[in-house]
Order: C-alpha cells, then structure tokens, then sequence
C-alpha cells in the first residue's frame, strides 16, 4: 500500500541493509556456492554464443551508467580463465563507459542469450587497451575494434531466469508491444527541439547503423 507521505511527493522510507536481509533472511549455501572468480568450460560457452551484454561501470564519484553493448555471439573474447576482452567500436563518441573506468574500474557485465531464461554475470575491474594483438582478435567484417576493454575477472556465475520469465522477455506476444512506442526520430526530434520531419531524424538514424559494418 503506498502511504499517504508517498502520495504527497515525500521520499518513501529509506530501508538498511540490515532490515533487508532480517526481512529475506540468509541465502542458501547452494546458491553462495555458484559464484566463481574464474571462467570454466559452461561459462566460457555461455560468453561464447552470447551477442549482446549490459556493462555498468560508475564514475569517480559513483554515479553509475549501464550501457548496452552488442554484436555477432562470440564478440566478446576469453583471453584466459580470468581475464575477458570486450571491443569497442565505433558509436555516439561520448565515451562514458570509457572514461568511467579511467576513474574507477570497477565493472559489472550482464550476458544474455536470446531465447535462454538464464543471464551470465560477471563483476570485476577493467581497463582500456589498444594492443594491436586483442583489437586484431576482435575483427568483424574485416574491421578490427578501435579499442578494448579488458575485465579482469572477479566473480563469474548464473542468474535464474526468474527476471526474464517474469518479464516474458522472449514472448512474441510481449514484443509486439513495441509498436505502441513512438520511433526513435519522433523522439530524437521533440528531445532536442528539432524543427524538422521525425522521418528524416530517423532515416539519418537508420543510415548510421547501417554504416556499423
């Protein structure tokens, strides 16, 4: 029930961490024992088909940012059981994963495959590259990456699929409400106040990605 402070524009109730775990109690050992600071044959498979990730990196003052990343399954390369390298190519320039880590390395990934319930998770610190050996492994439509990101690994494990189902990500049914949103270019435009057609912002937009490979 949301209380009437809420209803009223106060901040709901801040909880501690203590009240947290007294309200969901401790976690089974099983499931402390599925994390791994090492990469194993499952995962290394799970990254290996995986095309799209979600990386959170946070400035020097926490600030946190979570940015997509994406490619064909495999674009992200395991160096070794704990050190993974993930390409960065060519974007909006604004760099802020990158200057993120630059100031503070830790890092978070989130793997997923279409059409799988579960999500790999890896945490750990990172660091930019540009070795020429690392940006050559990572070369698609004979483009090598600009840059890497190399994460040295800290924890490694699975995450239920309880999000997804929830979700019903998958669900044909549940993406076909995309096309209740409004299209990129209409947004771009009325966002940064453009007095143009929203079809021509997305024909631009359209016409950068296909410039990706």
């Amino acid at each position: 029930m949301t209380s009437n402070n809420t209803l009223m524009g106060a901040r709901p109730r801040r909880v501690s961490f203590e009240e947290v775990r007294a309200r969901l109690g401790e976690p089974e050992a099983m499931i402390k024992a599925k994390v791994h600071d090492r990469v194993d044959r499952h995962t290394h498979l799970f990254i290996a088909h995986s095309p799209f990730l979600a990386m959170a990196t946070s400035d020097a003052t926490g600030l946190p940012d979570c940015s997509p990343r994406g490619d064909y399954p495999g674009f992200v390369k395991v160096l070794d059981e704990r050190t993974l390298a993930i390409p960065d190519r060519p974007g909006n320039k604004l760099a802020d994963s990158l200057r993120n880590i630059a100031e503070n390395d830790g890092i978070g990934l989130m793997f997923v495959i279409p059409g799988m319930r579960e999500v790999l998770r890896v945490n750990g610190h990172a660091y930019v590259t540009d070795e020429p050996d690392v940006l050559a492994r990572m070369r698609t439509e004979g483009k090598p990456a600009q840059l890497a990101i190399i994460v040295e690994v800290a924890e490694v494990f699975f995450h239920c699929g309880r999000a997804l189902i929830r979700s019903r990500l998958w669900d044909p049914a549940s993406q076909a409400l995309a096309g209740e949103m409004p299209s990129a270019g209409a947004v771009a435009a009325e966002q940064m106040g453009l007095d143009i057609d929203p079809a021509v912002v997305e024909n631009m937009l359209e016409a950068g990605y296909r410039q990706l490979y």
